[in-house]
């Protein structure tokens, strides 16, 4: 499975909505989701500053985070931004790969 990271911003009234609910709500509402999609959250904290929430959750591909972040967005409660995170053990992978590039200009 692939894991991800969800920098998650809430509208005026996605923070009302946290302000009736509470966060344990919200945190509930990401595990099923998550599941529902076949993957599961590995941790929720609410954070003060540019984001509101950083969730870290494990999907089985792009496509199913692609889709949550859509969904999400569309709703208008909040916006998602999605990070891919890697393993050491992937990044090793990743620099055993011949990749041919040319800088512009060069």
């Amino acid at each position: 499975m692939a894991k991800y990271l969800l920098e998650v911003s809430y509208t005026s009234d996605g923070l009302k909505g946290v302000l009736k609910e509470g966060g344990t709500s919200r945190r509930s509402m990401v595990e099923k989701l998550a599941s529902d999609m076949g993957g599961k959250i590995e941790s929720f904290h609410f954070a003060f500053g540019k984001n509101d929430a950083y969730v870290i959750v494990e999907f089985p591909g792009d496509v199913d985070a692609a889709a949550v972040a859509m969904t999400v967005g569309a709703a208008g409660a909040a916006t998602v931004r999605t990070v891919t995170l890697l393993t050491p053990e992937q990044v090793d992978e990743a620099t055993q790969k011949t990749v041919e590039y040319r800088p512009p200009g060069q």
